[in-house]
């Protein structure tokens, strides 16, 4: 039995059909809606091999051709070059075939993401999708698939385009935002530690955003990361430091009663720590009259929150208990 009947056509030939009708979008003319039909047609085609169906299971050696044939034809990279030009459902399916084909294993070997990591260019304009509304959400779940995986993480980490994830974070569309904001914690909590370092030098500009959502889901994120135990090293790393010390001070007392929450979250951090650096406990003792007026009355409403109360006024014994020490 051959592998695909007449009426079914083989993944070369989808794939042709595919470039072909991507290019005549690309001319805007008045042949675009038979185009964009016949697109439409050719991403179930492919999708249905990937995927299966209900019936049947995706047939490998199939897999296998259509695999082979997006990465020697660049269709890859114009699919997502072009996705603006594809209509709502085709965006879907770019993106389900996209991050199927991502994820497609040989032993222990990725091929696309050894693709990828040869054609880097294909994760900055993923990257660069977070500029344009119609596929921003799009790009953004195929960036996601793409830095669960190191290598690619790494491309995107070192590059001079992470820096554009703090522009992109603070975007006035509020889905568009968030979605970046989302990208931006996969790489945050990498299993390996490797955006934390990194993301530590510019994550105060976060930190001090006029923007209240980017604030408060920043100050969240950096409270999740140094209380788990996990993160031990990059923890200590950060309470060492007292301009962070500092920073979390004056956002104690931020317009925010809800950004003040957060700060007090990473704030407790340096308090209770049984090893404060020298420059972390002159600033304690200096600040220290203040500190124990300012906590006993801070966010008092919260009468219902037994938790709150009780590292509060942990916080104010162990900020009375220092002593300065012996010269």
């Amino acid at each position: 039995m051959p592998l695909f009947s007449k009426s079914h056509k083989n993944p070369a030939e989808i794939v042709k059909i595919l470039k072909d009708n991507l290019a005549i979008l690309e001319k805007q003319d008045k042949k675009t809606d038979k185009a964009s039909e016949e697109v439409s047609k050719s991403l179930q085609a492919m999708k249905e091999i990937l995927c299966g169906t209900n019936e049947k299971e995706p047939p490998t050696e199939a897999v296998a051709q259509l695999a082979q044939e997006l990465y020697s034809s660049g269709l890859l990279v114009t699919l997502i070059a072009d996705l603006q030009l594809i209509d709502f459902e085709g965006k879907k399916d770019v993106t389900q075939i996209f991050n199927n084909i991502l994820r497609r294993q040989i032993g222990t070997r990725s091929p696309t993401v050894e693709y990828i990591s040869a054609h880097p260019h294909i994760l900055f304009m993923l990257l660069k999708g977070y500029e344009a509304p119609q596929i921003a959400l799009r790009c953004g779940i195929m960036l996601r698939e793409c830095i669960r995986h190191e290598p690619l993480a790494k491309i995107i980490l070192f590059s001079n385009q992470f820096r554009d994830f703090f522009k992109y974070v603070e975007l006035s569309t509020f889905d568009i935002a968030s979605d970046a904001f989302a990208t931006f914690k996969v790489i945050f909590f990498f299993p390996t530690q490797l955006g934390q370092f990194i993301i530590f030098e510019d994550y105060e500009k976060l930190l001090q955003s006029e923007n209240y959502v980017t604030k408060r889901q920043s100050l969240k994120l950096l409270g999740e990361l140094i209380l788990d135990r996990h993160n031990f090293a990059i923890m200590t790393k950060y309470i060492s430091k007292p301009e962070n010390l500092k920073l979390m001070m004056n956002l104690l007392r931020d317009k925010s009663p809800n950004i003040q929450f957060e700060a007090f979250h990473v704030f407790k951090v340096f308090v209770a720590s049984p090893h404060k650096t020298q420059p972390i406990v002159e600033i304690l003792l200096k600040n220290q009259p203040k500190l124990i007026e300012f906590l006993s009355s801070f966010q008092k409403e919260r009468t219902d929150d037994e938790q709150f109360a009780d590292e509060k006024n942990y916080l104010i014994k162990q900020i009375r208990d220092l002593k300065k020490t012996a010269p």
